[in-house]
């Protein structure tokens, strides 16, 4: 008897190492699919969304400040802060300081201060500095333009990294006039209050499509074209391509809305397509998600 009992506890204790061996073996092969991306998920599409938001600031804050210093090189600020993108809350500061003419081939440092927390007028509350460096080069219509964060955050997310603007002036429909057309080179970490890293490299081309050279900004219409690759916290990796133009309205700042009202962002994870549709034109803070056929509602914004 003792001999019997003592195979059938042996016998019960392998086929648990066999359950539990093959549990763990789930568990891994869960795991590494996870790390190998998965696939497009609500919290990733929102996270990128946020990404663009951020883009969407700094591009508006950076060209303009770069354009201020072409309009007035000696004071290189704008006459009218109902013109500006930037509140009463952030300080700027210049290398050679305000106030000493610029002369062509110098190159010209700001500093964009938003201090601890300064909200723009669309709601987003940014935080650090932005660094802009360029080269001032008044007589071509080809202008460089390189800008880093310092301990910066917009809405609460952190970035790091650099990029680099090409500012061109072009003729194209429906704007025949010559206008900014903005190529964006993105390398950047942006890390989540929820400690979620996300790195994004690629390219944005931002143009203004109406409005440019009036007064006041609220009615430039920009379109935004481009591509870029996202890897996210779990070391997933997806490629996003603006497959539709998005279009930037700011005269959505009225009601206080984050400003891409339409175009569409097709998502590409593994063997998973997803788009990402920021609708008809109206003044919201809603995208819709489409994977697999299911549908999901992104705020985006504050």
């Amino acid at each position: 008897m003792g001999l019997k009992l003592q195979n059938q506890k042996i016998k019960t204790m392998n086929i648990k190492n066999l359950i539990l061996g093959f549990a763990l073996s789930l568990t891994i092969l869960s795991c590494n699919k996870e790390e190998n991306g998965g696939t497009v998920t609500a919290e990733d599409a929102k996270a990128s969304a946020q990404i663009d938001a951020m883009n969407d600031d700094v591009s508006n804050i950076v060209e303009e400040q770069e354009a201020m210093t072409y309009d007035n090189s000696t004071s290189g600020k704008t006459p009218d802060s109902a013109n500006s993108e930037l509140t009463a809350c952030a300080t700027i500061t210049r290398v050679p300081a305000f106030g000493t003419p610029l002369t062509p081939g110098q190159t010209v440092t700001k500093t964009i201060d938003f201090g601890t927390g300064c909200t723009l007028d669309n709601g987003n509350v940014l935080s650090g500095q932005i660094v802009i460096t360029f080269v001032f080069q008044p007589n071509t219509e080809s202008r460089t333009i390189n800008y880093s964060f310092v301990n910066f955050f917009h809405n609460g997310i952190e970035f790091d990294g650099n990029k680099t603007f090409t500012r061109l002036l072009v003729a194209t429909n429906p704007q025949d006039t010559p206008h900014p057309s903005v190529t964006m080179n993105m390398d950047l970490t942006a890390t989540f209050p929820n400690g979620a890293v996300y790195h994004r490299v690629g390219q944005r081309v931002r143009e203004i499509i109406e409005g440019f050279g009036t007064l006041p900004w609220a009615d430039n219409v920009y379109e935004i074209t481009g591509s870029w690759t996202t890897t996210g916290p779990n070391g997933g990796t997806q490629t996003s391509t603006i497959t539709t133009p998005l279009h930037v309205k700011m005269s959505c700042i009225a009601v206080h809305k984050p400003l891409t009202v339409s175009g569409i962002i097709t998502i590409v994870r593994n063997n998973t397509t997803a788009t990402l549709d920021f609708g008809n034109g109206e003044c919201d803070n809603l995208a819709v998600l489409t994977v697999n056929g299911n549908t999901f509602n992104i705020v985006i914004g504050n």
